[in-house]
């Protein structure tokens, strides 16, 4: 991009410039450290010029918005065609409660429902198991059957809005229950659009609610990749998560190197058993952690799709740009809330939004102030709505396309990003992929010592959290914060017990059969979900017959 007889000048005019007016300055007024690191412990330098992106070639790694390698961006204008998709994450409770935080949310100004799921569904527990109690509608909402599903939905159209459900080891039920919930309603399948998580080897590492064993896991994956291409084309089939490791502690690096790793397993899966790239691959989509470390974060994101367009075309022979084009959400960053002084988090929260606008993405969630100290109230996600709001419509950044592309450091830090995640996946690969790496402990380690390494850093104030370890107050908390009334337990229960009494339960029988016969040949495990879900089979029944076939997973110790 630069000539080299100027950037001969440009070295030999910074060098005189260091050693003459910088020297003179710090002799003056030191410098804050002696070294500046970005929030994965990346090095900073003091400038960047020419000569720190001299061997970016402009087509080749950059190229224009909405072309290949992506680095600028999924679409060709972005935001000024189409605002991202604000999507607050949300649930607890009942399903009429969470209908109406819906519908409270809908009527703010947000554009996509995003799921929260309990405990004992995201681990295919029904709420009368003896082991959901105490966590019924605590962490999210609790669906046991379809007709819980279908109150969740209760006045929302399902071919108008697109819902992003936050589910794993159970995906491939609950997409089933929504898809049910179309049919009572009279949407065609085909209409509908939205997003299942679907990520089980995340799971493994990071968050833990798994259930089956990685082969059994890898083939319901595939399953609804199957499914979806044939009967659901406008549905995302799984949403390859970096967000979760990066609650857990990992860099911004690492959580593209194993995100890339856990999707090229998922690609690898899906072609073993004679599935077309290029039928599925649009439909892979993606999920990243937003931090407050701004510029690392836009170079993140940057670097993220130019990887993903790339191994696409190179390492899977992918023709078709769509295959190739990285969608993804984002969400900002859980971990950096603080439980003191919480409204300094709507300042976080502020900053890795704009991040990840920034940085392109397709759909977003802005945390609450006082999540960490309990679930939002609806004065807390109003604000976290607003605060994407005003980006989208105050702040300007949305009206140009990759507004700091050409950023000496933005660019400097995108390449360095990539050449480290790179190195992951290359020494993923060598071990024999995501799941052989994580049974084997690999990636679990490496997250264990980034977290460690952070948390050594703030204990020694080397990093400073504001109102955590520096600029503290007395405070007396004075918040009203959301309680889940204990008794939805005993209302899920009584649901439970009238939905058996009125069912046909012969017919859920057969259909429990027929999916355990299924696990058991190898058919494809959708329809005969499906068929189960029409019976009205429970969360539960349906995951207890793949658990009679499959077992369950027990996780290895890792130290």
């Amino acid at each position: 991009m630069f000539d080299e007889e100027v950037l001969r000048r440009l070295d030999k005019a910074k060098r005189e410039w260091e050693e003459g007016p910088v020297q003179k300055a710090i002799s003056r007024f030191p410098e804050r450290k002696d070294e500046f690191r970005t929030l994965s412990d990346q090095p900073v330098e003091r400038l960047y010029t020419p000569l720190d992106v001299q061997d970016i070639d402009y087509e080749e790694d950059l190229g224009f918005p909405g072309e290949y390698p992506f680095t600028r961006g999924a679409q060709h204008t972005m935001y000024r065609g189409r605002m991202w998709t604000m999507r607050q994450y949300a649930g607890f409770g009942t399903a009429e409660e969470s209908n109406r935080r819906y519908r409270y949310l809908l009527d703010q100004g947000q554009t996509g429902l995003s799921v929260a799921f309990d405990l004992p569904t995201q681990i295919g527990y029904d709420s009368d198991n003896d082991m959901s109690v105490g966590e019924v509608g605590k962490v999210g909402v609790a669906i046991d059957s379809v007709r819980d599903m279908e109150v969740l939905f209760d006045q929302i159209p399902l071919d108008q809005v697109s819902t992003s459900m936050t589910i794993n080891a159970p995906a491939a039920v609950l997409l089933a229950m929504y898809a049910v919930v179309a049919e009572r309603q009279g949407v065609p399948l085909e209409t509908l659009s939205g997003t299942i998580q679907n990520d089980i080897l995340k799971e493994y590492v990071a968050r833990g609610t798994y259930i089956f064993p990685p082969e059994p896991s890898m083939r319901l994956i595939t399953d609804t990749f199957a499914f979806c291409a044939e009967h659901l084309p406008k549905w995302n089939t799984i949403s390859i998560s970096g967000y979760h490791m990066r609650e857990a502690g990992c860099t911004a690096p690492q959580e593209l190197g194993f995100t890339l790793a856990n999707a090229i397993a998922y690609v690898e899966s899906a072609l073993a058993v004679g599935l077309d790239v290029d039928a599925f691959a649009p439909r892979l989509s993606f999920f990243f952690a937003a931090q407050s470390d701004v510029l690392e974060e836009v170079a993140k994101f940057r670097a993220a799709r130019r990887m993903w367009a790339r191994i696409m075309k190179d390492r899977f022979g992918s023709d078709n740009p769509r295959s190739q084009k990285m969608r993804f959400h984002t969400q900002t960053a859980g971990c950096t809330l603080t439980a003191q002084q919480p409204d300094n988090n709507i300042v976080r929260v502020a900053l890795q939004a704009l991040a990840a606008v920034l940085g392109g993405t397709q759909s977003l969630h802005t945390n609450s102030r006082d999540e960490a100290l309990a679930l939002p109230t609806e004065e807390s996600v109003r604000i976290a709505l607003r605060t994407q709001q005003i980006l989208a419509h105050e702040s300007g950044v949305a009206d140009t396309v990759d507004p700091l592309a050409g950023s000496y450091a933005v660019e400097n830090m995108t390449d360095a990003i990539e050449a480290e995640a790179k190195a992951y996946i290359d020494r993923i690969d060598e071990i024999g992929g995501a799941p052989t790496a994580i049974e084997d402990g690999y990636v679990q380690r490496q997250i264990q010592e980034s977290a460690f390494h952070h948390q050594k850093s703030v204990e020694s104030n080397d990093r400073i959290v504001v109102g955590l370890n520096a600029y503290q107050i007395d405070e007396k908390p004075e918040w009203e914060l959301l309680r889940v009334d204990p008794a939805i337990e005993e209302q899920q229960r009584e649901k439970l017990e009238r939905l058996r009494n009125d069912r046909n339960n012969d017919d859920v029988t057969n259909c429990l059969g027929t999916l355990r016969d299924s696990a058991r040949d190898g058919g494809n495990l959708m329809e005969p979900i499906m068929a189960a879900v029409r019976a009205e089979a429970t969360l539960g029944e349906i995951c207890d017959a793949l658990r009679d076939e499959f077992g369950e997973y027990q996780a290895p110790i890792i130290l």
